[in-house]
């Protein structure tokens, strides 16, 4: 007996080999597909601001409780520092040279020109309605989009969409075919009206994958506060950085050097319209925190993405430019963009640089749908898992089109009122790495501010780069502006 019982220990070991083959191979799954019936989706909340600067973001408690409790990445930027390009290349993932919208209106940019190159078509919203999602978009769709003339996009399941509301009141919404007008009362205040509609929009998902899109138009101008917030922060004066009335360096593009220093009375009226700024995001922030009670209501808060961002960033004084956008500075650029949700470290901080195009592929990835085609960004999904993929961009692409001169866009009341001193640059591409600007404009001038050593952007230092430097950084931008596809646009932005 005492001879035979190595044989039966082997016995056991073979039995335990099997079943460990067995086991093994469900290890590569999440432990939700292992048990039997169907896998439970995440649900996606998606709160999308209007021209909110990352200044604005101290000023909202439930933004920096998101940071607390999930993912803040550092170096996000946007595809242009424009409205409507920028939410085109959020909806689809593709650069503006591909979706095609350039501008805001006209011949090329709009609701109009997205529409017409089939843009809605394919979008993340496309995606997960027909992967089972329950979908809604409420607020700010695209510049141009008309509710009483235009219906729902395909892909959205509920559909509460305002024209140009920027007044916040006396505005109607196309809800799901519906024309609804809004009065001038405090409960028609639109940032709250979505909060609502987004509520009971939750509610009603309560069983069922839900993505939403809510887009308020705070704090865009005329920066327009709900009434109850309209006496805070009385004494807060816009930040008074380096770059606050810096006089343009000597090499300055010749658009930047025609802008004269800050009057008093114009330094007055940016402190009066930062400190409305501020106040508009008030509702905003309320509004993250009625969302966040809804999801919890329903039992989904720890089954629940939450995503905050903007479509683009605001200077206010910044290089003595009139509040605006349109720049390839940082001030318009640079943006939030804060994750929380399974499977997110709290407190964590991405550092590779992210863009606008990886929204939709990253909600694409999260809820399990077919990827979307022709996508030129990435998912974030293995940055929001701690990964850090070793061929991950080191260069983000900003293309504009301009100057801007439509006296219908909403986008240029900045530049007359400011009579075209918020910042109009000529046509250019810009690249962003972690550690420096490269700006080309159409008309030959070129900008390059090391970061490292100049944050504030005041010192063009482009034509002291050797020559070497110039050649890998035109080369660089022109491969990135003509790239289609995500693995066209990974391989040109890798530098």
């Amino acid at each position: 007996m005492a001879f035979n019982w190595p044989f039966r220990w082997m016995r056991h070991l073979g039995l335990v080999v099997a079943a460990l083959l067995v086991w093994l191979p469900l290890t590569q799954v999440a432990p939700s597909q292992v048990l039997s019936g169907p896998v439970k989706r995440p649900n996606i909340v998606f709160i999308l601001t209007d021209d909110l600067s990352m200044d604005l973001v101290q000023y909202m408690p439930q933004v920096r409780k998101m940071q607390q409790e999930g993912v803040t990445f550092t170096n996000y930027f946007v595809t242009d520092s424009l409205c409507c390009p920028s939410r085109a290349s959020i909806f689809t993932g593709r650069f503006p040279h591909n979706t095609g919208v350039f501008k805001n209106t006209g011949a090329d940019g709009g609701y109009r020109v997205f529409e017409a190159r089939g843009n809605q078509q394919a979008t993340f919203a496309t995606a997960l309605q027909a992967a089972g999602y329950r979908t809604a978009m409420l607020g700010k769709y695209l510049n141009g989009y008309a509710p009483r003339e235009n219906q729902a996009d395909p892909g959205w399941t509920f559909w509460a969409v305002a024209g140009a509301a920027y007044k916040e009141f006396n505005y109607v919404l196309n809800e799901d075919r519906k024309i609804v007008r809004y009065g001038s009362e405090p409960k028609d205040y639109l940032t709250d009206v979505i909060s609502g509609l987004a509520v009971d929009f939750i509610r009603r998902s309560a069983g069922t994958p839900f993505a939403i899109e809510i887009a308020t138009f705070a704090p865009h101008a005329p920066y327009i506060p709900a009434p109850r917030h309209a006496n805070q922060f009385q004494d807060l004066k816009a930040p008074r950085g380096p770059a606050f009335d810096a006089p343009p360096d000597p090499s300055a593009p010749k658009w930047l050097k025609a802008i004269p220093p800050l009057a008093q009375n114009t330094i007055a009226l940016i402190d009066k319209y930062y400190r409305m700024r501020a106040q508009s995001v008030l509702a905003v922030d309320e509004m993250i925190g009625a969302l966040r009670a809804a999801v919890a209501a329903i039992g989904e808060q720890n089954n629940t993405y939450f995503v905050f961002s903007s479509d683009n960033g605001y200077h206010m004084g910044e290089h003595r430019l009139r509040p605006g956008k349109q720049t390839a500075f940082d001030t318009d650029i640079h943006v939030p963009l804060v994750i929380t949700g399974p499977g997110v470290q709290a407190g964590r901080t991405v550092d590779q640089i992210a863009m606008n195009v990886d929204l939709a592929p990253t909600f694409v990835e999260l809820g399990g749908a077919t990827a979307l085609p022709d996508v030129d960004g990435r998912s974030l999904v293995p940055l929001l898992r701690g990964q850090a993929p070793a061929d991950w961009r080191t260069a983000a692409l900003i293309e504009h089109k301009g100057p801007h001169a439509d006296p219908s866009d909403p986008d240029m009341n900045d530049l007359y009122e400011h009579k075209g001193l918020s910042g109009n640059p000529t046509t250019y591409e810009a690249i962003r790495t972690q550690t420096a600007v490269y700006v080309e404009y159409a008309d030959g001038e070129r900008e390059y501010y090391n970061h490292v050593t100049d944050a504030n952007e005041l010192h063009n230092t482009f034509a002291s780069l050797p020559e070497s430097v110039k050649r890998s950084l035109h080369q660089t931008a022109s491969a990135m502006k003509g790239c289609r596809g995500k693995m066209a646009c990974a391989t040109a932005a890798h530098r």
